[in-house]
C-alpha cells in the first residue's frame, strides 16, 4: 500500500503489524507501534516506479506471533537463529554502516543461514538530498538507528520461500575475473586476475570501455548472484556488495530493454502471490523505471526500491520476494 503519513499513523494506532519504507523525514514522524521502518524515496507501486518524499510504502501482516529485534556488529550473527523455523524475518540495515559491512561480508557463515527464511534490504537516501541519513527504525521502542539493523520476525502457518528475480546472466564474451585481495570488507578492490593475468581492475574497465551499469556475476553454491559496480575512485573499484576471493566472476550480458526484461520475467510468475517484495535501486536508475512497470503482473511485486537486497545474504540488481508454500 502506497499511503500518506496520516493513513500510516492510523494503521499504527490500530495496532497493525507493519513493514514501512519511506523518507527519513516521514519515518521520524511515526508513533511507536508494531512496526519496523527503513529509509528510501524510491518505490515500485501498482502505478509503476515512483520517487516520493510524501508517501510511505506499507505492508501489513496479520500473524499472531511476531517479534522486533535490533542488531549491532556483535549480534547480527544471531539473526538467522532468531528467525522462526516456520516463519520469516525482514531485516533493515542502514547503508554503509559497520553492521552493513559485517553482514555483507560474513552472512554466509552465520549459524543457520540458508536454513531459515531471511530477507530484507539496505536502507538509503536520495542522492539529491545530501542532508538525509540512511536509517532503520524499531517502531516498538521508537529507536532510530544509523548504525544498527532492525528486524521483524513472524511465525507463519505455511512455509515461506525466498525467491530472486535476476534479469542478468553471465556473458560468454566476458573473461573470468578473480580477486586475491580486497579492501573495506570486500566492498573495494584495486587488483584482480583477468583470465589468470594480474591486472588493475579500474584500468581494465576503462581500457575496455566496460559498461559499469552491468553487474559482475558470480556462482555461489550453484546460484548466480550479482555484485553491482558502484564507481571508480583513485584507481580502485567500489561495489554495492562484497567481492569474495574464492569466487569466479564474469560481466553480465547487456540488457537492451530493462522494462521488457522485467515484464518477461514477471510474466512467468503470474501465479505467485508475494507477501514481501523489494527491487534494487540499480535496476530503478539504470532501467529508468520511474513510471514504468505499472499494472499487470508487476503490480503484485510492489515494494520499496532498495540499496541492496537480502535473500539470506546480500544481493544486488535483483528483485527479491517471499511467497508461502
Amino acid at each position: 500500500m502506497f499511503l500518506t503519513l496520516e493513513e500510516t499513523i492510523w494503521l499504527i494506532k490500530e495496532g497493525k503489524i507493519l513493514h514501512i519504507a519511506g523518507s527519513e523525514q516521514l519515518l521520524r514522524q511515526l508513533p511507536k507501534g508494531s512496526w519496523v521502518g527503513g529509509s528510501t524515496e524510491y518505490f515500485m507501486t501498482k502505478m509503476g516506479g515512483k520517487v516520493s518524499s510524501d508517501r510511505l510504502f506499507v505492508t501489513q501482516y496479520n500473524y499472531k506471533k511476531f517479534s522486533i529485534n535490533t542488531y549491532d556488529t556483535a549480534t547480527i550473527q544471531n539473526i538467522a537463529t532468531e528467525t522462526p523455523y516456520q516463519g520469516f524475518t525482514i531485516a533493515l540495515i542502514p547503508a554503509e554502516s559497520a553492521v552493513h559491512r559485517e553482514f555483507a561480508a560474513n552472512a554466509m557463515v552465520f549459524k543457520d543461514m540458508f536454513v531459515r527464511a531471511l530477507v530484507g534490504w539496505i536502507t538509503g537516501t536520495n542522492p539529491d538530498k545530501p542532508e538525509q541519513l540512511p536509517i532503520a527504525i524499531n517502531g516498538s521502542t521508537g529507536e532510530i538507528f544509523t548504525d544498527k539493523a532492525v528486524a521483524l520476525s513472524m511465525e507463519t502457518k505455511r512455509t515461506p520461500v525466498v525467491n530472486i528475480v535476476n534479469i542478468f546472466e553471465p556473458s560468454e564474451k566476458s573473461p573470468i575475473i578473480t580477486f586475491d585481495e580486497t579492501l573495506n570488507n570486500g566492498f573495494m578492490v584495486e587488483n584482480c586476475l583477468i583470465n589468470g593475468t594480474h591486472s588493475n581492475f579500474a584500468e581494465f574497465i576503462t581500457l575496455n570501455d566496460v559498461d559499469t551499469k552491468l553487474p559482475l556475476i558470480g556462482q555461489f553454491s550453484g546460484a548466480l548472484l550479482n555484485t553491482s559496480i558502484w564507481g571508480i575512485e583513485d584507481g580502485k573499484v567500489k561495489f554495492a556488495s562484497p567481492i569474495f576471493n574464492d569466487v569466479e566472476y564474469r560481466f553480465a550480458k547487456p540488457v537492451p530493454d530493462y522494462e521488457a526484461a522485467f515484464v518477461e520475467k514477471l510474466s512467468q510468475l503470474s501465479n505467485e502471490k508475494p507477501i514481501f517484495s523489494c527491487n534494487c535501486i540499480g535496476n530503478f536508475w539504470y532501467g529508468n523505471l520511474e513510471n514504468k512497470l505499472n499494472g499487470g503482473v508487476a503490480a503484485a511485486f510492489a515494494g520499496p526500491v532498495t540499496f541492496g537486497e537480502i535473500a539470506y545474504q546480500m544481493v544486488n540488481q535483483t528483485l527479491v520476494y517471499v511467497t508461502l508454500r
